[in-house]
């Protein structure tokens, strides 16, 4: 069965964006500050059809969480656009433009249902309205086989509880520019 994976950006108190997500500042206001080390990567900017970057000891940790990943679940905030129901005048189709850099099928946590997107380089985005149970299981299943990953969120462990409970640390690589701590289930 596949592995339900997730790579993120977090601040010390558990924030993967800032405040105030908006068109403007679609990570929040200061929200870019987290990412700052991956968008220099030649691994991400390959994956977002961007020349150059730089190898280092977080290319290896960047390399490996895009391994073996046939789909992805992303909440609303990360796929963008506004809050409340999607505008059909001017329809949203994504922080990323015509080309997104998943190449995967991506299922859309939303309260607002919306057309299946399909875009180019085989992604196509599938808003799910009926919960997280309901996108992983349609995730596994377009997955194939592959590893699911999980993506977005504000505040990523606020109110998991004792599902975080069996988590050990499995790696860590230590950079001047950030910590990535790798965890796994026994």
């Amino acid at each position: 069965m596949s592995k339900l994976r997730m790579k993120i950006s977090m601040s010390l108190d558990g924030f993967v964006a800032g405040p105030n997500q908006s068109l403007e500042d679609p990570l929040g206001i200061g929200g870019e500050q987290l990412h700052e080390w991956v968008v220099g990567l030649a691994a991400w900017r390959e994956q977002h059809r961007l020349e150059g970057g730089k190898v280092n000891a977080s290319s290896a940790v960047m390399e490996e969480s895009l391994v073996n990943i046939g789909a992805t679940i992303m909440g609303r905030n990360m796929f963008g656009g506004h809050p409340g129901p999607w505008d059909r005048a001017r329809p949203w189709t994504g922080w990323w433009g015509d080309n997104p850099p998943f190449h995967h099928p991506v299922f859309v946590l939303t309260h607002y249902p919306r057309e299946p997107l399909k875009v180019q380089g085989g992604t196509t985005f599938t808003f799910v309205t009926d919960g997280i149970e309901s996108a992983l299981e349609q995730a596994r299943r377009a997955a194939r086989g592959k590893d699911v990953t999980l993506a977005g969120g504000e505040r990523l462990f606020e109110g998991a509880g004792d599902d975080l409970h069996g988590l050990r640390p499995a790696r860590t690589v230590a950079t001047a520019e950030v910590t990535h701590l790798k965890f796994a289930r026994p």
